[in-house]
């Protein structure tokens, strides 16, 4: 089974393409289905977040110039322009690929615990639209494993570094006493959520969350005390607000540059700070244009993020050590069960010849055969049956000069150990 891994992400691809190649919730069905027929792989997983996606695939032949083809044309890009950024891992690279991502060694934020539950999300999807067979999810549930193992056993996820954990950071340089400053947060999943949590520990009061579902918003805006809003609802309270922190799943544009131009008239240029985390992004890139305006992108936190990977790169060095050890155990459950369809199909084989022969001397007894001769005929017949074809293929192999397989005969048969003397009987063996 070739096991294959397609992507981008951060560090190949700037954030105008990929968000051209991010999934939307949307198209996943879709994306499924086309993706397993356009490949032939008989297992695919899709792992979409603002800095990577990435295409996990299982199957009997390598289909990477296929997929490249699949992708391209799903985005309506040129395949040449996507080779270009793409990066492809096969077999074992491929397993310690998903272990580096899931453990968050390679994420912009060095150790960053949301993509193990993003990487989670995929799996879940994989599972749901008929993409993760066996193969798939032992990759998956031992990356889960290993991951785990890097959070509990090494200082990796120890200080609060994350892409929310930028976007605060950065506005705490803004604004020097941030009790004093409005926020406005566009989205509700985990990262907005954090958002919301290190947006109060820096002393921010006062919240908007808006949605697409005012029931999310308020639950959401319930937690730190705020109110929740919907999306069309923006603009009526965009004036009011200092700091706007936005992360959703939309295709489209959320917030435009007309909208920010009148609410900045409103606050007689009063500055907004601005962080647009999703991809797509929620903010039109114009809206940097504007004076008063501060908007920044994942790609814009960079620096503030190699500030806090310093402070992880020791235990990164761990991380590695034990994803290393979690590859080669991955690798040996997949010879284990290699071995295992092996050494059944040998016993199935095995026992067809020993019904044939016992068929055999059933037959010549009920005939009146002599039983001793009955007997002795089955051992030589089964001796002979099973023995045949494995010596032709020593004899081949030793003129071929393949002398390895001589020395495989004697250690599973443990010929140098078991040493019968000619004249012991069967009864002393």
């Amino acid at each position: 089974m070739a096991l294959l891994t397609l992507g981008i992400n951060h560090r190949t691809a700037p954030i105008e393409l990929r968000e051209r190649v991010a999934f939307t919730p949307e198209r996943m069905s879709e994306a499924f289905a086309e993706l397993r027929a356009a490949s032939g792989a008989s297992e695919a997983a899709i792992l979409s977040t603002c800095n990577r996606t990435e295409l996990y695939l299982a199957g009997d032949h390598d289909c990477a110039s296929l997929v490249l083809r699949w992708l391209a044309g799903f985005h309506n890009l040129d395949a040449a322009e996507l080779e270009e950024v793409l990066y492809i891992h096969r077999d074992a690279d491929a397993v310690r690929h998903m272990m580096r991502v899931a453990a968050g060694l390679d994420s912009m934020v060095l150790g960053e615990p949301q993509i193990f539950g993003q990487l989670k999300d995929a799996y879940a999807l994989a599972r749901e639209h008929g993409g993760s067979g066996s193969f798939l999810s032992r990759m998956f549930e031992q990356t889960f494993t290993v991951a785990k193992r890097v959070r509990t056993q090494t200082a990796i996820g120890e200080n609060p570094v994350s892409v929310a954990y930028a976007a605060v950071s950065m506005a705490s340089r803004i604004f020097a006493d941030m009790s004093k400053n409005k926020a406005l947060l566009i989205g509700a999943g985990q990262t907005i959520e954090l958002v919301a949590r290190h947006l109060a520990d820096a002393g921010v009061k006062d919240f908007i969350v808006a949605n697409r579902t005012l029931e999310r918003a308020q639950a959401l805006a319930d937690t730190r005390g705020g109110r929740g809003i919907l999306l069309s609802e923006i603009p009526d309270y965009l004036a009011d607000v200092d700091i706007i922190i936005s992360s959703t799943a939309s295709p489209l544009p959320i917030l435009g540059k007309g909208a920010v131009e009148r609410s900045l008239k409103k606050r007689k240029h009063r500055p907004f700070f601005m962080v647009d985390i999703a991809v797509p992004r929620d903010i039109e890139p114009e809206v940097a244009s504007l004076a008063d305006v501060y908007l920044y992108t994942v790609d814009d936190l960079r620096q503030v993020i190699e500030e806090n990977i310093r402070t992880r790169e020791g235990a990164a060095r761990e991380a590695e050590n034990l994803i290393a050890d979690g590859v080669q155990e991955f690798l040996s459950q997949l010879r284990a069960l290699d071995a295992v369809s092996t050494l059944k199909q040998f016993r199935q084989r095995a026992e067809v010849l020993r019904d044939i022969e016992t068929e055999k001397a059933l037959r010549a007894l009920r005939n009146g055969g002599d039983p001793e001769t009955a007997l002795r005929s089955l051992a030589r017949g089964l001796t002979n049956k099973l023995l045949h074809e494995p010596s032709i293929q020593v004899r081949k192999a030793t003129t071929e000069g393949r002398t390895e397989v001589t020395e495989w005969l004697r250690e599973l048969h443990q010929l140098d150990v078991l040493e019968v003397d000619a004249t012991t009987t069967p009864e002393k063996i």
